[in-house]
């Protein structure tokens, strides 16, 4: 695509982006309950515009050239991103559930399965920060050092005369085989010869030979053509992969995309180099001037405060915006009037906490537990997000939309708006200055004009931060380097390296009976899907860019529950991959005579989340989470002691803050051996991943075949290999297609393809999911805080229901 066409990309998504500012409905407006399903509506409709919006946006940040254009796009990007998680945190309030039927919004819509997809922002691969490399170095020196140099693998030997005899028979039966083939073919030479000679060779006429080669040559055309007639339309339908052609098609677009980005990284060094020396150059042209005109205009303001008031003002704080306040067009008396009000609305804000905290304790007395669940659920909050969205799209207007040569716009940087917004930045710093040098000239002439010496300043009073500051726990490593921490970690194997697994690697289709089992108020179970995309939503987008981590509702923990080979460990590892994160292994079986004691597991948390929250972003992982909240430990895990860093695991999650892009993710296969309440009041959100249904174990065994080298021929029945293998799960399909489709039978495949009655004695080996523990863990889903409440909705719509036909019989 050209520049041009990014340009038009542009302007269309910040039309949509208008419409969908204007449909954002008021924050803190309550909603009856009886309007819940449109409120859910309205709320899905826009969870899926602003997906497509994100996607646009992404795209445009990634090939546009142009470096203040990039800048905005930037802040867009980050916003919707934030306002994408604000509306999926509402509708799991308004739903009560992790999973959303957004059918009705895609048919409204016009939309397809696939643009649920929650897209990952490119930039969280191809921008690595400092921090990063600076981590990678660490690691790489200390895995240097603890790896012996010059350790080779040890073979068995074997003496040389035996070796010279297994090459010779080696090469004595090649060389049996070929001679074999050789005479097979001789023998059939003759044959053919002799049954000729018996019987007399055909004699064709010169016609007939014509008319038998056209024959065979235009047969052989059309069927050529059929079959590459036939593959198309089956590429083009998606039952088919790609061909050479459309890959290499794919791999010289990729090459456009990445030509684009070096272009990017050129014109950024020359913005960067024109900020240096517009700065510069107005600094020194227009400084001087400029901060003399301040001086003037903070001296009138002093003369016109003392002539009304009969005294010198007191100088703002920085903090409160300093001499901005002489500049923002008012009068002397209101700058006074603020600057007195300011000390009688903190005694007032103080009274008002007080008298708040006093009428919540009232009302939470006065009013039921559910009716105060309804209200909140059904209470929109305010967004962070879309104030910035609009300001960005108030940019744009104002910037960027009627800008000269915008079908065909320059690449380079806008020498204009590149002045102007240094000069806001000069005239800044040079306020601050001015600032220093007006307090000390304010108080030459409070000693000279009114004799009054210095006033003393109050001492501020402490603020949240500072109390939170006493509250937190002293530091137990503080005389020691973060290399020494990090290096100890990774002696004991509680730091480790990920595989690298793209969270695209978790194969998985939509559930597309959600609505019918809506309809009929059962809870519809999530598919790998939504799993999918709960992933991304949760840890991916949040741990990927520090400032949509500090807009976002804060999520500091999850915890996915599934039965064993569902891909929980790969779901984690993906998470990493994507975000660049380091992996901490927590597991009970990973901490067995490690740290030992009571002050040991301290220790041991205290290192993890300080390495973590130095070298962000982190994930720490917790294998077999049920074992910290054991309702009794069994006899033969005593020795490990699998509870003992629970209540230090709680103190340093609730220390995490929006900023800290630390995460905590849990996976279970048994859940019901713990405590419900201990595991929910540690891991916020909890993600149930049933066994595949039959949409996502066709998907499953159509990529992994693909994957292995398989071509997918009639023979192979897909469909029915996806009915055979109900109850199984993904890491079951996985080891039978390994086990079966090895590079042997890839040789063979010419010869003798793939049929499904291959695989079914592997997958007979492996254990499957029986429906008794399935229910079992939807059972343990709906003892949850949020299953509990998503019974208790249900159970009072069934109710209302009821009352409703019971009053049309009446009639």
């Amino acid at each position: 695509m050209s520049e041009g066409a990014y340009q038009r990309l542009w302007d269309s998504s910040h039309l949509t982006l208008r419409e969908v500012l204007e449909q954002e409905p008021p924050a803190l407006e309550p909603v009856p309950e009886r309007e819940r399903a449109s409120l859910q509506h309205r709320l899905a409709a826009l969870y899926l515009q602003y997906l497509g919006l994100l996607r646009r946006f992404d795209g445009l940040y990634d090939q546009v050239v142009q470096p203040q254009k990039r800048r905005l796009l930037r802040r867009l990007l980050d916003a919707v991103a934030v306002r994408v998680l604000e509306l999926k945190d509402e509708l799991v309030r308004v739903e009560l559930s992790e999973t959303h039927c957004l059918d009705r919004a895609l048919l409204e819509l016009r939309l397809t399965p696939a643009d649920m997809e929650v897209p990952i922002p490119k930039y969280f691969h191809l921008e690595e920060p400092t921090n990063l490399r600076t981590r990678a170095a660490i690691l790489a020196e200390i895995l240097a050092q603890k790896e012996p140099v010059g350790v080779k693998e040890s073979f068995p030997g074997i003496h040389r005369t035996d070796a010279i005899i297994l090459l010779q028979r080696a090469e004595r039966a090649r060389q049996g085989r070929l001679r074999a083939t050789f005479m097979r073919e001789i023998r059939r030479e003759e044959e053919r010869d002799q049954r000729i000679r018996m019987e007399g060779r055909y004699r064709f006429t010169q016609d007939q030979a014509a008319l038998t080669i056209q024959k065979v040559w235009k047969g052989h055309l059309h069927r050529k053509r059929a079959q590459q007639d036939q593959r198309t339309e089956m590429e083009f339908i998606g039952m088919l992969p790609a061909s050479n052609q459309a890959s290499g098609s794919v791999a010289l677009a990729n090459l456009g995309d990445s030509l684009r980005r070096l272009r990017q990284a050129d014109r950024e060094e020359e913005f960067q180099e024109a900020q240096g020396k517009a700065h510069d150059s107005l600094t020194e042209t227009e400084g001087p001037a400029l901060r003399e005109k301040m001086k003037e205009q903070i001296r009138q303001w002093f003369i016109e405060c003392h002539a009304i008031t009969g005294r010198f003002p007191d100088y703002p704080d920085e903090s409160s915006g300093g001499s901005y306040l002489f500049f923002s067009e008012k009068t002397p008396e209101q700058v006074k009037v603020e600057l007195d009000t300011q000390s009688q609305e903190s005694k007032k804000k103080d009274q008002e906490k007080k008298e708040k905290k006093e009428e919540k304790k009232k009302k939470k007395k006065q009013e039921k537990s559910k009716r105060g669940e309804q209200e909140s659920v059904l209470t929109l909050l305010p967004s962070k997000a879309v104030p910035v969205i609009s300001a960005g799209h108030k940019e744009y207007l104002n910037l960027w939309q009627n800008q000269a040569g915008a079908t065909h716009p320059d690449q380079g940087h806008d020498s204009e708006k590149l002045r102007m917004e240094m000069r806001k930045e000069v005239e800044t710093e040079l306020r601050i200055q001015v600032d220093e040098l007006m307090r000390q000239e304010l108080k030459t002439l409070r000693l000279v004009v009114d004799k009054e010496e210095t006033r003393a300043l109050k001492p501020p009073k402490k603020g949240a931060s500072q109390r939170a500051g006493k509250k937190k726990d002293r530091d137990l490593t503080a005389d020691r380097s973060v290399e020494s921490l990090f290096e100890e970690l990774l002696f004991f194997e509680v730091l480790k390296r990920n595989e690298k697994v793209e969270l695209k690697d978790f194969i998985g289709d939509w559930l597309y009976l959600r609505s019918p089992l809506g309809l009929a108020n059962k809870l519809a179970m999530p598919s790998l899907s939504d799993m999918r995309q709960n992933v991304a939503l949760y840890a991916v987008l949040r741990l990927g860019s520090p400032h949509i981590h500090s807009m976002a509702p804060l999520v500091r923990s999850i915890l996915l529950v599934g039965p064993e080979g569902m891909g929980k460990k790969m779901l984690v590892q993906a998470v990493c991959t994507e975000t660049k994160a380091i992996l901490f292994d927590l597991s009970p079986s990973n901490l067995q005579d490690k740290y030992p004691g009571k002050a040991g597991a301290q220790m041991l948390v205290h290192l993890v989340f300080k390495v973590a929250r130095l070298f962000q972003p982190s994930v720490i992982w917790i294998g077999d989470a049920e074992k910290n909240f054991y309702k009794k430990v069994p006899r033969e895990e005593k020795a490990m002691d699998p509870k003992r860093i629970k209540v230090d695991l709680a103190k340093a999650l609730r220390v995490l803050s929006p900023g800290d892009r630390v995460l905590l993710i849990g996976t279970t296969a048994r859940p019901q051996l713990a405590d419900v309440k201990g595991l929910c009041r540690l891991y916020e959100h909890i993600l149930l991943m049933p066994r595949p249904d039959y949409a996502s174990r066709y998907t499953i065994w159509k990529h992994l075949l693909q994957a292995q080298g398989a071509v997918l021929t009639p023979s192979l029945d897909v469909s029915s290999l996806a009915r055979v293998s109900d109850g199984y799960t993904s890491g079951a399909i996985v080891h039978a297609v390994r086990a079966v489709v090895s590079e042997r039978r890839l040789l063979q495949m010419s010869k003798r393809p793939l049929v499904a009655s291959e695989f079914l004695g592997h997958l007979a080996k492996q254990e499957p999911v029986h429906w008794e523990e399935e229910e079992a863990l939807k059972d343990w889903y709906f003892k949850t805080p949020l299953g509990k409440r998503w019974v208790t909705m249900v159970k009072e719509q069934d109710a209302a229901e009821e009352a409703k036909q019971a009053k049309k019989k009446k009639k």
